[in-house]
Protein backbone atom coordinates (compact mmCIF):
# COMPACT_ATOMS: atom_id res chain seq x y z
CA UNK A 1 0.00 0.00 0.00
CA UNK A 2 3.07 1.95 -0.91
CA UNK A 3 3.10 4.76 -3.20
CA UNK A 4 6.63 4.28 -4.74
CA UNK A 5 6.03 5.30 -8.88
CA UNK A 6 6.58 8.28 -10.09
CA UNK A 7 5.26 9.68 -13.39
CA UNK A 8 8.28 12.66 -14.46
CA UNK A 9 6.90 15.09 -17.15
CA UNK A 10 8.85 17.88 -18.55
CA UNK A 11 6.57 20.60 -18.89
CA UNK A 12 5.50 22.26 -22.36
CA UNK A 13 8.87 20.65 -23.12
CA UNK A 14 9.85 21.53 -26.28
CA UNK A 15 8.20 25.28 -25.78
CA UNK A 16 10.21 25.53 -22.86
CA UNK A 17 13.87 24.30 -24.06
CA UNK A 18 12.90 27.35 -26.48
CA UNK A 19 11.93 29.65 -24.01
CA UNK A 20 15.48 28.19 -22.05
CA UNK A 21 17.61 28.53 -25.05
CA UNK A 22 16.34 32.30 -25.85
CA UNK A 23 15.42 34.58 -22.90
CA UNK A 24 13.62 36.94 -24.30
CA UNK A 25 10.86 34.32 -25.65
CA UNK A 26 10.02 34.28 -21.39
CA UNK A 27 6.66 34.52 -20.56
CA UNK A 28 5.49 34.80 -24.31
CA UNK A 29 2.97 32.88 -26.36
CA UNK A 30 5.03 30.65 -28.46
CA UNK A 31 4.51 27.63 -30.79
CA UNK A 32 7.02 25.40 -32.36
CA UNK A 33 6.43 24.80 -35.78
CA UNK A 34 5.35 26.64 -38.76
CA UNK A 35 2.22 25.17 -40.61
CA UNK A 36 0.93 23.07 -38.46
CA UNK A 37 1.85 23.73 -34.29
CA UNK A 38 4.19 21.09 -32.78
CA UNK A 39 4.49 22.00 -29.67
CA UNK A 40 3.41 25.65 -27.37
CA UNK A 41 3.51 27.65 -24.43
CA UNK A 42 1.36 28.00 -21.77
CA UNK A 43 1.57 31.17 -22.50
CA UNK A 44 0.18 29.98 -26.06
CA UNK A 45 -2.05 27.40 -24.14
CA UNK A 46 -3.86 29.84 -22.50
CA UNK A 47 -5.63 31.55 -25.15
CA UNK A 48 -6.45 28.01 -26.85
CA UNK A 49 -3.17 27.04 -29.04
CA UNK A 50 -2.48 23.11 -29.20
CA UNK A 51 -0.07 20.49 -30.79
CA UNK A 52 -1.88 19.62 -34.11
CA UNK A 53 -3.46 22.71 -34.49
CA UNK A 54 -2.94 24.83 -38.28
CA UNK A 55 -0.58 28.01 -37.55
CA UNK A 56 -3.36 29.84 -39.42
CA UNK A 57 -5.94 28.51 -36.63
CA UNK A 58 -3.15 29.48 -34.25
CA UNK A 59 -2.55 32.72 -35.48
CA UNK A 60 -6.22 33.66 -35.55
CA UNK A 61 -6.47 32.67 -31.59
CA UNK A 62 -3.30 34.38 -30.51
CA UNK A 63 -2.41 37.02 -32.88
CA UNK A 64 1.04 37.94 -31.28
CA UNK A 65 1.76 34.40 -31.33
CA UNK A 66 5.82 34.02 -31.91
CA UNK A 67 6.42 31.21 -34.02
CA UNK A 68 9.86 29.53 -33.96
CA UNK A 69 11.36 26.30 -36.11
CA UNK A 70 12.91 24.41 -33.19
CA UNK A 71 16.00 22.84 -31.77
CA UNK A 72 15.72 19.64 -32.38
CA UNK A 73 19.29 18.10 -31.09
CA UNK A 74 18.69 20.10 -27.54
CA UNK A 75 15.34 18.47 -27.09
CA UNK A 76 17.06 15.46 -27.38
CA UNK A 77 20.40 16.13 -25.29
CA UNK A 78 17.88 17.42 -22.87
CA UNK A 79 15.19 15.32 -22.77
CA UNK A 80 17.89 12.16 -21.81
CA UNK A 81 19.60 14.55 -19.08
CA UNK A 82 16.56 14.49 -17.41
CA UNK A 83 15.75 11.47 -17.82
CA UNK A 84 19.05 10.92 -16.63
CA UNK A 85 18.40 12.47 -13.35
CA UNK A 86 15.41 10.32 -12.52
CA UNK A 87 18.08 7.53 -13.07
CA UNK A 88 20.13 8.49 -10.44
CA UNK A 89 17.79 7.89 -7.74
CA UNK A 90 16.56 3.55 -8.94
CA UNK A 91 17.34 1.81 -12.31
CA UNK A 92 13.07 0.60 -11.99
CA UNK A 93 12.82 3.72 -14.96
CA UNK A 94 10.15 2.63 -18.18
CA UNK A 95 10.55 5.76 -20.58
CA UNK A 96 7.74 6.23 -22.65
CA UNK A 97 9.00 9.37 -24.86
CA UNK A 98 11.32 11.90 -25.09
CA UNK A 99 10.13 13.97 -22.13
CA UNK A 100 8.52 11.82 -19.66
CA UNK A 101 9.36 8.56 -17.99
CA UNK A 102 8.04 6.04 -14.94
CA UNK A 103 10.14 5.22 -12.36
CA UNK A 104 9.98 3.13 -9.14
CA UNK A 105 11.37 3.81 -6.00
CA UNK A 106 10.46 1.02 -3.89
CA UNK A 107 14.29 -0.37 -3.38
CA UNK A 108 16.05 3.19 -2.77
CA UNK A 109 14.22 4.90 -0.29
CA UNK A 110 16.87 3.78 2.42
CA UNK A 111 19.18 5.91 0.47
CA UNK A 112 17.43 8.65 -0.88
CA UNK A 113 14.26 8.73 1.59
CA UNK A 114 10.54 8.51 1.08
CA UNK A 115 9.53 8.64 -2.45
CA UNK A 116 8.10 12.22 -1.95
CA UNK A 117 11.21 13.59 -0.60
CA UNK A 118 12.49 11.65 -4.35
CA UNK A 119 10.64 13.47 -6.26
CA UNK A 120 11.33 17.08 -4.68
CA UNK A 121 14.73 15.93 -5.32
CA UNK A 122 14.48 14.93 -8.69
CA UNK A 123 12.21 18.61 -9.35
CA UNK A 124 15.33 20.90 -7.53
CA UNK A 125 17.81 19.38 -9.93
CA UNK A 126 15.79 19.47 -13.33
CA UNK A 127 15.38 22.77 -12.41
CA UNK A 128 18.62 24.03 -10.86
CA UNK A 129 20.78 21.88 -13.67
CA UNK A 130 18.78 22.02 -16.73
CA UNK A 131 16.72 24.82 -16.58
CA UNK A 132 13.29 23.42 -17.19
CA UNK A 133 10.37 22.91 -15.28
CA UNK A 134 9.21 19.60 -14.51
CA UNK A 135 6.27 17.96 -12.78
CA UNK A 136 6.04 14.94 -10.80
CA UNK A 137 3.09 12.46 -9.52
CA UNK A 138 3.83 9.74 -6.71
CA UNK A 139 1.40 7.16 -6.70
CA UNK A 140 0.76 3.37 -6.29
CA UNK A 141 -0.07 2.80 -9.52
CA UNK A 142 0.94 3.73 -13.28
CA UNK A 143 -2.36 4.98 -14.27
CA UNK A 144 -2.64 7.01 -10.93
CA UNK A 145 1.16 8.45 -11.00
CA UNK A 146 0.02 9.39 -14.45
CA UNK A 147 -2.88 11.46 -13.56
CA UNK A 148 -0.97 13.42 -10.94
CA UNK A 149 1.82 14.57 -13.03
CA UNK A 150 -0.94 16.45 -15.15
CA UNK A 151 -2.82 17.69 -12.30
CA UNK A 152 0.30 19.04 -11.07
CA UNK A 153 1.15 20.74 -14.25
CA UNK A 154 2.43 23.43 -14.60
CA UNK A 155 5.85 22.57 -12.35
CA UNK A 156 4.45 20.82 -9.77
CA UNK A 157 4.50 17.82 -7.40
CA UNK A 158 1.16 15.49 -6.44
CA UNK A 159 0.99 12.56 -3.52
CA UNK A 160 -1.72 10.38 -4.14
CA UNK A 161 -1.94 8.78 -0.59
CA UNK A 162 -3.38 5.09 -1.12
CA UNK A 163 -5.91 5.37 1.27
CA UNK A 164 -7.47 8.16 -0.16
CA UNK A 165 -6.99 7.11 -4.19
CA UNK A 166 -10.57 7.27 -4.81
CA UNK A 167 -11.36 10.04 -3.53
CA UNK A 168 -8.82 12.18 -5.10
CA UNK A 169 -9.18 10.40 -8.67
CA UNK A 170 -13.35 10.60 -8.74
CA UNK A 171 -13.61 13.82 -8.54
CA UNK A 172 -11.28 14.80 -11.81
CA UNK A 173 -12.17 15.22 -15.48
CA UNK A 174 -12.48 12.13 -17.34
CA UNK A 175 -10.35 12.88 -19.93
CA UNK A 176 -7.51 12.58 -17.40
CA UNK A 177 -7.67 8.81 -17.74
CA UNK A 178 -5.43 6.85 -20.26
CA UNK A 179 -7.53 6.07 -23.08
CA UNK A 180 -9.90 9.01 -23.45
CA UNK A 181 -9.28 11.11 -25.68
CA UNK A 182 -11.55 13.76 -27.41
CA UNK A 183 -13.69 11.47 -29.28
CA UNK A 184 -13.95 9.28 -26.38
CA UNK A 185 -14.93 12.37 -24.24
CA UNK A 186 -17.78 13.69 -26.64
CA UNK A 187 -19.25 10.21 -26.55
CA UNK A 188 -19.09 9.74 -22.24
CA UNK A 189 -20.38 13.75 -22.00
CA UNK A 190 -23.45 12.65 -24.12
CA UNK A 191 -24.84 10.65 -21.02
CA UNK A 192 -23.63 13.02 -18.83
CA UNK A 193 -20.30 11.23 -17.69
CA UNK A 194 -17.64 13.82 -17.16
CA UNK A 195 -16.18 12.71 -14.12
CA UNK A 196 -13.99 9.69 -13.56
CA UNK A 197 -16.24 8.71 -10.27
CA UNK A 198 -19.14 8.58 -12.90
CA UNK A 199 -17.99 6.48 -15.11
CA UNK A 200 -16.88 4.20 -12.46
CA UNK A 201 -20.67 4.24 -11.75
CA UNK A 202 -21.67 3.91 -14.82
CA UNK A 203 -23.55 -0.13 -15.18
CA UNK A 204 -21.04 -2.27 -17.40
CA UNK A 205 -22.92 -3.17 -19.97
CA UNK A 206 -24.00 0.40 -20.61
CA UNK A 207 -20.40 1.21 -20.85
CA UNK A 208 -19.94 -1.81 -23.30
CA UNK A 209 -22.92 -0.55 -25.63
CA UNK A 210 -20.82 2.87 -25.71
CA UNK A 211 -17.27 2.38 -25.96
CA UNK A 212 -17.18 -1.78 -27.12
CA UNK A 213 -16.18 -4.38 -24.59
CA UNK A 214 -12.63 -3.42 -24.35
CA UNK A 215 -12.05 -0.40 -24.44
CA UNK A 216 -14.77 -0.15 -21.44
CA UNK A 217 -13.52 -3.09 -19.38
CA UNK A 218 -9.95 -0.81 -19.35
CA UNK A 219 -11.38 2.12 -18.30
CA UNK A 220 -14.18 1.13 -15.74
CA UNK A 221 -10.85 -1.18 -14.10
CA UNK A 222 -8.49 2.13 -14.40
CA UNK A 223 -11.54 3.97 -13.08
CA UNK A 224 -11.02 1.73 -9.62
CA UNK A 225 -7.62 2.19 -9.84
CA UNK A 226 -6.78 -1.38 -10.14
CA UNK A 227 -3.80 -1.44 -12.49
CA UNK A 228 -1.26 -4.31 -12.23
CA UNK A 229 1.38 -3.16 -14.85
CA UNK A 230 4.94 -2.76 -13.54
CA UNK A 231 7.71 -1.06 -14.79
CA UNK A 232 9.32 -2.34 -17.81
CA UNK A 233 12.60 -1.26 -17.84
CA UNK A 234 13.11 -3.46 -21.39
CA UNK A 235 10.21 -3.27 -23.80
CA UNK A 236 9.87 -5.99 -26.51
CA UNK A 237 8.99 -4.80 -29.92
CA UNK A 238 5.39 -5.45 -30.60
CA UNK A 239 4.73 -2.24 -33.22
CA UNK A 240 6.00 0.61 -35.23
CA UNK A 241 4.19 3.56 -35.76
CA UNK A 242 4.22 7.44 -36.99
CA UNK A 243 1.49 9.92 -37.35
CA UNK A 244 1.76 13.47 -39.40
CA UNK A 245 -0.47 16.43 -38.16
CA UNK A 246 -1.87 17.86 -40.91
CA UNK A 247 -3.71 21.11 -39.12
CA UNK A 248 -6.40 21.25 -41.49
CA UNK A 249 -6.26 19.94 -45.08
CA UNK A 250 -8.53 18.91 -48.03
CA UNK A 251 -9.31 15.17 -48.15
CA UNK A 252 -7.60 14.84 -51.29
CA UNK A 253 -4.93 12.66 -52.98
CA UNK A 254 -2.33 15.58 -53.29
CA UNK A 255 -2.25 16.02 -49.48
CA UNK A 256 -2.43 12.32 -48.16
CA UNK A 257 -0.22 10.52 -50.43
CA UNK A 258 3.20 12.54 -50.10
CA UNK A 259 2.09 12.80 -46.18
CA UNK A 260 1.71 8.02 -46.16
CA UNK A 261 4.98 7.90 -48.43
CA UNK A 262 6.91 10.21 -46.03
CA UNK A 263 5.55 7.87 -42.64
CA UNK A 264 5.40 4.83 -44.32
CA UNK A 265 9.47 6.22 -45.48
CA UNK A 266 9.78 6.43 -41.98
CA UNK A 267 8.97 3.36 -40.50
CA UNK A 268 10.25 0.98 -42.94
CA UNK A 269 13.54 2.44 -42.46
CA UNK A 270 13.05 1.80 -38.59
CA UNK A 271 12.22 -1.30 -39.14
CA UNK A 272 14.62 -2.46 -41.50
CA UNK A 273 17.03 -0.94 -38.84
CA UNK A 274 15.92 -3.24 -36.12
CA UNK A 275 15.35 -6.70 -38.80
CA UNK A 276 11.74 -6.53 -38.14
CA UNK A 277 8.66 -6.99 -40.60
CA UNK A 278 5.30 -7.20 -39.85
CA UNK A 279 2.04 -8.25 -41.28
CA UNK A 280 -0.54 -6.06 -40.13
CA UNK A 281 -0.73 -2.75 -41.40
CA UNK A 282 -3.27 -0.04 -40.28
CA UNK A 283 -4.16 3.34 -40.44
CA UNK A 284 -5.61 6.61 -38.77
CA UNK A 285 -7.43 8.91 -40.16
CA UNK A 286 -8.33 11.98 -37.70
CA UNK A 287 -11.11 14.22 -39.39
CA UNK A 288 -11.57 18.23 -38.61
CA UNK A 289 -14.24 17.47 -35.65
CA UNK A 290 -11.29 15.26 -34.28
CA UNK A 291 -13.31 11.86 -34.93
CA UNK A 292 -10.68 9.55 -36.10
CA UNK A 293 -11.30 6.38 -38.28
CA UNK A 294 -8.76 3.05 -38.15
CA UNK A 295 -8.48 0.40 -41.16
CA UNK A 296 -5.97 -2.17 -40.57
CA UNK A 297 -5.27 -5.21 -42.94
CA UNK A 298 -3.15 -8.06 -42.11
CA UNK A 299 -1.15 -10.50 -44.65
CA UNK A 300 0.35 -14.35 -44.77
CA UNK A 301 3.77 -12.44 -45.29
CA UNK A 302 5.45 -9.54 -43.07
CA UNK A 303 6.21 -6.28 -44.72
CA UNK A 304 9.06 -3.63 -44.04
CA UNK A 305 9.80 -2.60 -47.51
CA UNK A 306 8.92 1.48 -47.79
CA UNK A 307 6.77 1.37 -51.00
CA UNK A 308 5.04 -1.79 -50.48
CA UNK A 309 3.71 -0.10 -46.97
CA UNK A 310 2.78 3.12 -48.63
CA UNK A 311 0.56 1.35 -51.00
CA UNK A 312 -1.04 -0.48 -48.26
CA UNK A 313 -1.48 2.60 -46.07
CA UNK A 314 -2.50 4.58 -49.32
CA UNK A 315 -5.69 1.73 -50.30
CA UNK A 316 -6.78 1.56 -46.44
CA UNK A 317 -6.79 5.77 -46.36
CA UNK A 318 -8.58 5.75 -49.79
CA UNK A 319 -11.49 3.01 -48.87
CA UNK A 320 -11.29 5.14 -45.37
CA UNK A 321 -12.10 8.77 -47.54
CA UNK A 322 -14.66 6.69 -49.87
CA UNK A 323 -16.92 6.01 -46.71
CA UNK A 324 -16.63 8.92 -45.44
CA UNK A 325 -17.34 11.33 -48.11
CA UNK A 326 -18.65 14.09 -46.10
CA UNK A 327 -15.85 14.61 -44.59
CA UNK A 328 -14.21 17.34 -45.98
CA UNK A 329 -11.32 17.78 -44.19
CA UNK A 330 -8.34 15.69 -42.73
CA UNK A 331 -6.15 16.87 -39.53
CA UNK A 332 -3.99 13.62 -38.89
CA UNK A 333 -2.78 10.48 -40.49
CA UNK A 334 -0.85 7.55 -38.97
CA UNK A 335 0.47 4.50 -39.86
CA UNK A 336 0.92 1.34 -37.34
CA UNK A 337 2.76 -1.83 -38.34
CA UNK A 338 2.36 -4.72 -35.93
CA UNK A 339 2.47 -8.52 -35.64
CA UNK A 340 6.24 -7.93 -35.84
CA UNK A 341 8.64 -10.80 -36.50
CA UNK A 342 12.44 -11.01 -37.30
CA UNK A 343 12.81 -10.09 -41.09
CA UNK A 344 12.91 -13.26 -43.29
CA UNK A 345 13.75 -11.10 -46.45
CA UNK A 346 10.77 -11.87 -48.29
CA UNK A 347 8.50 -9.32 -49.62
CA UNK A 348 4.74 -9.31 -51.06
CA UNK A 349 4.39 -8.70 -54.57
CA UNK A 350 2.93 -5.64 -56.56
CA UNK A 351 0.42 -4.59 -57.43
CA UNK A 352 -2.30 -5.80 -54.81
CA UNK A 353 -5.65 -7.36 -55.35
CA UNK A 354 -8.74 -5.40 -54.99
CA UNK A 355 -8.85 -5.93 -51.30
CA UNK A 356 -5.22 -6.12 -50.66
CA UNK A 357 -5.15 -9.75 -50.25
CA UNK A 358 -2.52 -10.79 -51.74
CA UNK A 359 -0.43 -13.53 -50.68
CA UNK A 360 2.12 -13.87 -53.28
CA UNK A 361 6.24 -13.89 -52.47
CA UNK A 362 9.33 -12.34 -53.79
CA UNK A 363 12.79 -12.03 -53.43
CA UNK A 364 14.32 -10.38 -50.66
CA UNK A 365 13.67 -6.53 -49.71
CA UNK A 366 14.31 -4.28 -52.91
CA UNK A 367 17.77 -3.40 -53.17
CA UNK A 368 16.65 0.32 -53.56
CA UNK A 369 15.77 0.04 -49.77
CA UNK A 370 19.06 -1.37 -49.27
CA UNK A 371 20.74 1.38 -50.87
CA UNK A 372 18.79 4.14 -49.72
CA UNK A 373 19.60 2.93 -45.80
CA UNK A 374 23.07 2.54 -46.52
CA UNK A 375 23.79 5.93 -48.27
CA UNK A 376 21.63 7.51 -45.08
CA UNK A 377 23.87 5.49 -42.38
CA UNK A 378 26.61 7.04 -43.73
CA UNK A 379 26.06 10.64 -45.28
CA UNK A 380 22.62 11.32 -43.09
CA UNK A 381 18.52 11.10 -43.68
CA UNK A 382 18.61 14.17 -45.75
CA UNK A 383 21.22 12.62 -48.42
CA UNK A 384 18.77 10.67 -50.44
CA UNK A 385 15.17 10.19 -50.35
CA UNK A 386 12.34 8.79 -52.85
CA UNK A 387 11.19 11.60 -55.58
CA UNK A 388 7.21 11.84 -54.26
CA UNK A 389 8.62 12.76 -50.66
CA UNK A 390 11.16 14.80 -51.23
CA UNK A 391 9.45 16.72 -54.51
CA UNK A 392 5.95 17.29 -52.52
CA UNK A 393 5.42 20.52 -51.14
CA UNK A 394 3.18 18.97 -47.90
CA UNK A 395 5.69 18.26 -45.18
CA UNK A 396 5.43 21.82 -43.49
CA UNK A 397 7.11 19.04 -40.18
CA UNK A 398 10.93 19.23 -40.00
CA UNK A 399 12.05 16.29 -40.79
CA UNK A 400 14.06 16.63 -37.16
CA UNK A 401 10.46 16.53 -34.73
CA UNK A 402 9.19 13.89 -36.66
CA UNK A 403 12.21 11.59 -35.50
CA UNK A 404 11.62 12.71 -31.81
CA UNK A 405 7.70 12.62 -32.05
CA UNK A 406 7.00 9.31 -34.15
CA UNK A 407 6.02 6.43 -31.53
CA UNK A 408 8.74 4.10 -31.15
CA UNK A 409 9.15 0.54 -31.26
CA UNK A 410 7.09 -0.94 -28.26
Amino acid sequence: MEATILHADLDAFYASVEQLLDPRLRGKPIAVGGGVVLAASYEAKAFGVQSGMSGRNARQLCPHLIFVRGHFSEYQRLGDAAIQIVGDYTPLIERISIDEAFADVVGCTHLFGPPAQIARKIRCRVRTELGLPISVGVARTKHLAKIASQVAKPNGLVVVDPWSELEFVHDLPVELMWGVGPVTRVRLAEVGVRTIGQLARMPGRSLEQLLGCGAAEKLAALSWNRDPREIRTQRRARSAGAQSALGLEPAQERIYRPALRHLADRIGARLRAKSLSGRTIGVRVRFADLRAVTRAVTFDTPICATALLAEVAERLVRGVLAQHSSEPKISLLAIRVSHLTKDTNSQMALPFGRNCDARHEIGPQPSSDRAVDSIRERFGWEAIGYGSVVLSSGRGVPDEFRVLAEQELL
